[in-house]
């Protein structure tokens, strides 16, 4: 039985994706350009909830680990974060996450939901490596995931192009032994 306390941290708890929820809360989500734009190489896109949970059905597979991250004050579905592109056989995987509810922006809310993930991947997956890619204009992000203990490891260089100019991918990842002590220096 896992430890119910792996997936709750000082601000937020993980919960299972429950779709027909969730594709309400990204119906509204995605009305937020800046959410959007944060999120996603594509123009943003306007989908009903209906559609988005179909999305849901057929992209999300068996492969991937979907978390709905909820703020412990009120229990709101605030954000989501999944585990992906795994490699068991090196112990490696991709991390994705955003926060729909632009009040719990710039807070420590995606931070603290970022070392629950960690956690989970670490302790219950035991996995080696976790790795993240973010857009070169969210600084905010790139903050929250060194807060988390991400180191940068390279850059696809006019990567995308956004507001009528290139902007770079960066590549961040965090190794179990880094994120082991981090755990020590807590503890300390």
């Amino acid at each position: 039985m896992m430890d119910t306390s792996t997936l709750t941290g000082k601000l937020v708890r993980l919960k299972a994706l429950e779709i027909e929820k969730h594709a309400a809360a990204l119906e509204r989500w995605v009305q937020d350009s800046e959410y959007s734009r944060l999120l996603n190489i594509e123009p943003a896109a306007l989908w009903p909830a209906k559609q988005m949970q179909e999305w849901f059905e057929k992209e999300f597979k068996a492969d991937t680990i979907f978390f709905g991250i909820h703020s412990l004050e009120d229990d709101r579905l605030i954000g989501d974060t999944t585990l992906g592109g795994f490699d068991w056989t090196a112990g490696n995987a991709w991390v994705g996450i955003g926060l729909g509810e632009r009040e719990y922006w710039g807070k420590g809310y995606g931070t603290d939901a970022m070392r629950l993930v960690l956690r989970f991947a670490f302790r219950e997956l035991n996995l080696n490596r976790v790795s993240l890619d973010v857009f070169e204009y969210n600084p905010r992000g790139i903050r929250s995931y060194e807060n988390a203990g991400f180191k940068h490891e390279g850059r696809g260089r006019s990567w995308l192009m956004r507001d009528g100019r290139r902007w770079d991918m960066v590549y961040m990842g965090i190794l179990r032994s880094e994120w082991k002590e981090l755990q020590r220096q807590k503890k300390d």
